[in-house]
């Protein structure tokens, strides 16, 4: 999901209590949140399962598992540092550095359940496996998730500065949202077994919901060498079928751009639904490879584009 709503997530745990365990424990559940993250910086990294986003540092025997003691290190050093300068801590929290590293655990680990619940998926256990999982209970920017998270901790610092108690808003919404999330959780059920009960050979469903209307599903799966896709509203129309595309990943062109092209073979490390294009003109060819979650072939957002020349008369 998007940062602002991962330090949401870090700023409401603390909100609720928990950032009176330690001095700098705030700092250490919003940053803990975020810090999976990192992965965007080592794009370019030689070894794979850290060059891909989502992948090492979200997994839960990688990043997960190394990060929160390094973080929890940093804030103690800063802590020591500021100390040392004489810095008056307005919390009059004292330093407990169990809690220190117990809060940046909390806090990374938020981190992957959300993004887990998003299409855009987590290699969970990278690097001993680079298998894909996802529950597509949240679009990656859900303004609900916003507004309530947003308004907690709003109300619960305005209390706090009044000195009235301020941590049963924040607790409450955290459950709120965490049935929010349940329910999601099911309409997505409800949509995987309508599909499967509609093509038997669907694999690798994803059902995506829309920015606002949350309870809908953009479907789409794979049947062998296509694509298909539907749309789903419990509340609506229900099961709606579209139509089916094919992959075109076994094109042998498509296959020689893919060979020649180190970007789309990036690309193919993380894309579970690659879907390809091919336009002939003149003397080139271009393949646009793109993920069949955000749309069709070239249509993508996220589609990437290649251009191979093609041998004829006169090129």
């Amino acid at each position: 999901m998007d940062n602002l709503t991962h330090s949401l997530v870090g700023w409401s745990l603390g909100q609720a209590g928990l950032k009176t365990k330690s001095r700098k424990g705030l700092a250490a559940l919003i940053l803990g949140a975020n810090m999976p993250d990192i992965d965007v910086f080592f794009g370019h990294a030689p070894w794979d399962p850290l060059a891909i986003h989502r992948g090492f540092t979200h997994s839960l025997f990688g990043g997960v598992l190394v990060m929160p003691p390094i973080l929890a290190g940093l804030l103690w050093l800063l802590d020591r540092w500021q100390q040392s300068r004489g810095t008056e801590f307005r919390s009059g929290l004292p330093m407990r550095v169990g809690w220190l590293v117990l809060l940046s655990y909390l806090g990374t680990l938020t981190h992957p359940f959300l993004d887990l619940l998003t299409t855009y998926s987590v290699q969970l256990f990278s690097p001993l496996s680079n298998a894909w999982y996802h529950s597509d209970a949240l679009f990656i920017i859900d303004v609900w998730v916003w507004l309530l998270l947003a308004i907690a901790i709003g109300v619960s610092k305005r209390r706090e500065q009044q000195g009235k108690e301020w941590r049963r808003i924040p607790q409450a919404t955290i459950a709120i949202l965490l049935v929010y999330i349940g329910a999601n959780l099911a309409i997505s059920q409800a949509a995987y077994a309508t599909v499967r009960s509609d093509d038997p050979g669907a694999e690798a469903i994803f059902a995506s919901p829309p920015p606002v209307l949350s309870w809908r599903r953009d479907l789409v799966w794979r049947d062998g060498a296509r694509y298909c896709r539907a749309s789903f509203d419990p509340f609506g129309h229900g099961f709606r079928a579209g139509g089916c595309a094919p992959s075109n990943m076994q094109d042998r062109v498509v296959q020689e751009a893919i060979r020649r092209d180190r970007r789309l073979q990036k690309f193919l490390k993380w894309s579970v639904l690659p879907q390809a294009e091919v336009s002939r003109g003149r003397c080139v060819v271009r393949v646009s490879i793109g993920d069949a979650r955000y749309g069709e072939g070239r249509r993508s957002r996220l589609a990437r584009e290649s251009v191979i020349p093609a041998h004829g008369p006169g090129c």
